[in-house]
């Protein structure tokens, strides 16, 4: 799948239309992680957004240096990295490779630049980071309280 096609489909730019989406898809780089591999570790800075392509990927709470949890997990067409937009731009769970994972990469400055060079694309942008995180905040309470939420 090329990047265009996977960025229309992400969580990150589903608002954009497709001129934006070719703007923001020169920005990217592709990676691919193997099972298993740490991709970003809780408490340390982050640089980088990450938009899933293929694959699936584990978000683990460190809760002491032996004890850790899976919390939520991300795939297809899911961003995750949120912390490398928002200061102090630290992670707040480490994201571990559970498959074979193919991800498209921003660095936070280009992403950011977009607010002077294409304000509209760097607004909505950050709406878009807006509601990531606040899909995950709520599975995390939900999941806290062990109620099932339905539409």
């Amino acid at each position: 799948m090329d990047k265009i096609e996977v960025l229309r489909k992400s969580d990150l730019c589903q608002e954009l239309d497709d001129e934006q989406v070719k703007i923001v898809a020169q920005m990217c780089a592709c990676e691919v992680y193997e099972p298993g591999t740490i991709i970003c570790k809780q408490n340390t800075k982050l640089d980088q957004l990450y938009v899933i392509e293929e694959g699936l990927v584990g978000l683990i709470l460190e809760l002491g240096p032996l004890s850790e949890r899976q919390v939520q997990a991300a795939s297809d067409f899911e961003t995750f990295g949120w912390s490398a937009m928002i200061a102090p731009y630290v992670s707040s769970g480490t994201v571990k490779a559970l498959e074979k994972t193919k991800v498209l990469t921003f660095k936070r400055e280009e992403l950011r630049a977009l607010c002077t060079t294409h304000p509209e694309i760097g607004c909505m942008i950050s709406y878009a980071i807006a509601r990531i995180v606040a899909a995950r905040l709520h599975s995390a309470y939900v999941q806290l309280l062990g109620v099932t939420y339905q539409d």
